[in-house]
């Protein structure tokens, strides 16, 4: 989280704008929240630069339960395209085989998920209610640089990206997409909000079990207050809108996102001690895993870490190793605060 979002917070805890009330004891109904909600999905449209003709929904549930409230809305012929690039398209993957036949168009697990498999190999189906893709694996580091063109190979489905950990961190292809879903907590806002944006078309479609909450065309059809919504989190994604807005928008996150992800990169080539094994074609600039050649220092390299006020670079435990997630709101200065303690990490144990 910016801190310039944590301090505006804090000064708000107690009064919104004089209205004698926090924002956690507002009515999701009452003109005050009425007020943020409306600025934040302007906001946001704005940002993201969505069209008019796709729906911005506030849900709850996180990324991992739109793996299962997609299909739900989307999956009425039946089938459904995945492209496997990491854990959490393996986790998509997995939760849809509750609801609909699902086929594997392509996947890089032969590679260890250090690539991305080649559009033009995808084994498509004809019926498809949708392909999904999760558009940046956080796991296993890689990162589609360009989101696949399903027409230019032949097929009608709708595109369905998780975003999660790419959500404004760059800009995004909507003439590609019809479907994006993520979890605020990356560069959005805190966990506990989910945002979907779907093409108005893709609306009204959802299969006759799906949860009155969850089903798209209710949410949207009631701005995303079928349900109380978290409003809470709506609010301070509300603020982190407005703070990227005074970064300069998208366009200049992904200027600071290129150049700290091309400062740890860079790093890590030209190093004796650490590796990264993703293809350089598709490696992530959100989280950035990596290896240290003799994994006896692991401990040792995590501990100097902690001394230096570098936490949470423990990779995860299917996959092992070290993972750096450098976020938006990671400045610059953090990034090269991690690279030079690799250095003079390596440095001490030549």
């Amino acid at each position: 989280m910016p801190q310039e979002v944590l301090t505006e917070a804090a000064a708000e805890m107690l009064d919104w704008h004089g209205s004698g009330m926090s924002v956690m004891e507002m009515s999701h109904r009452g003109k005050e929240f009425i007020s943020i909600y409306e600025q934040t999905q302007a906001d946001l449209r704005e940002l993201l630069a969505v069209p008019d003709h796709f729906k911005i929904l506030f849900m709850q549930g996180g990324g991992l339960a739109e793996n299962a409230i997609v299909p739900l809305n989307l999956a009425r012929a039946g089938t459904i395209d995945f492209v496997l690039t990491g854990s959490w398209s393996q986790k998509s993957h997995n939760e849809a085989r509750k609801y609909a036949t699902v086929k594997v168009a392509a996947s890089s697990e032969a590679d260890g998920f250090t690539t991305l498999p080649n559009p033009a190999t995808w084994q498509l189906s004809q019926d498809a209610s949708y392909l999904h893709i999760c558009s940046n694996e956080t796991i296993h580091g890689v990162e589609y640089q360009e989101l696949p063109d399903l027409k230019a190979l032949g097929s009608d489905a709708p595109l369905v990206v998780d975003f999660s950990s790419q959500v404004a961190s760059r800009p995004v292809d909507w003439s590609r997409i019809g479907l994006a879903f993520g979890g605020a907590q990356k560069n959005l806002g805190p966990a506990g909000l989910t945002l979907v944006v779907v093409r108005e078309d893709l609306l009204g479609q959802a299969l006759p079990v799906c949860p009155s909450a969850f089903n798209y065309k209710m949410v949207a059809d009631n701005q995303s207050m079928y349900n109380t919504p978290p409003t809470y989190a709506i609010y301070i994604a509300g603020l982190v809108f407005q703070w990227l807005k005074r970064q300069g928008g998208i366009a200049a996150m992904e200027t600071r996102n290129k150049a700290k992800a091309e400062l740890l990169y860079h790093a890590i080539d030209n190093s004796q001690l650490y590796l990264n094994k993703v293809a350089r074609s598709c490696r992530s600039r959100m989280n950035v895993p990596f290896f240290l050649r003799n994994e006896s220092l692991n401990d040792a390299f995590l501990s100097g870490a902690r001394e230096h006020g570098l936490l949470q670079l423990k990779g995860h435990k299917s996959v092992g190793g070290m993972r750096a997630s450098i976020y938006n709101a990671l400045p610059l200065e953090g990034v090269q605060a991690l690279v030079d303690y690799m250095r003079k990490f390596e440095q001490t144990r030549a």
